[in-house]
């Protein structure tokens, strides 16, 4: 796998601006090549760079932008549709490379918190949390032909599954979002609300047709 000189710096400046001192950069290349493993249609690296593409563009609502930018390289460094602990996995590789890299501990502790509020099951209150579970899941706000590919990304990744049970918890998946007052829980990402609202509906009774 040949790795993105970009992305690499670009995780190295991340880890620099938090703090780090020692190895923390070298895990990088593992990093992305986690990001890079086969079965990712959709979370691989594409997605990686989107986020990071979002986070740009709203960077100046974080309070800790470096905590979150760490946060965004690791989220989805552990991803394995079979699991239930991707998250809880990934945070901890991130505490364990920023420990080694000799990172503030609070400065740790944001990392892990904004990688465990993208949980499904989370209701994120600290608003850096919130920014990085909207930049994740920015994607529903998409455009028609982008979200689509999503979907179908998604199903991709979950290939092992049949299609009756994957119709039925997918529609739950999107179903819960729906059924949130908002969506999206930042100023920054609000635009996004409206046009995700559709596309869950129409994925919605997609999926409900089959």
């Amino acid at each position: 796998m040949v790795v993105s000189a970009g992305l690499l710096g670009r995780y190295e400046s991340a880890c620099a601006d938090l703090g780090c001192v020692g190895p923390a950069a070298s895990v990088g290349e593992k990093l992305l090549a986690a990001w890079s493993e086969p079965g990712r249609a959709y979370h691989g690296v594409s997605h990686l760079e989107a986020c990071l593409a979002r986070f740009d563009e709203v960077r100046e609502f974080a309070d800790r932008p470096d905590a979150v930018e760490l946060a965004l390289f690791f989220h989805d460094a552990i991803y394995d549709t079979r699991a239930v602990d991707n998250e809880a996995r990934s945070a901890a590789w991130a505490r364990e490379a920023l420990i080694a890299g000799g990172a503030p501990g609070e400065a740790i502790d944001r990392v892990v918190a904004c990688i465990m509020a993208t949980r499904l099951s989370a209701e994120p209150v600290d608003p850096d949390a919130r920014l990085m579970v909207d930049i994740d899941r920015a994607i529903l706000g998409a455009d028609r032909e982008e979200f689509d590919a999503y979907e179908r990304g998604v199903r991709e990744e979950y290939a092992w599954v049949d299609e009756e049970h994957y119709v039925t918890a997918r529609i739950g998946v999107l179903e819960r979002f729906l059924a949130q007052r908002k969506i999206f829980k930042t100023p920054a990402c609000a635009r996004f609300e409206g046009a995700a609202r559709a596309n869950i509906a129409r994925s919605v009774a997609t999926l409900g047709a089959r």
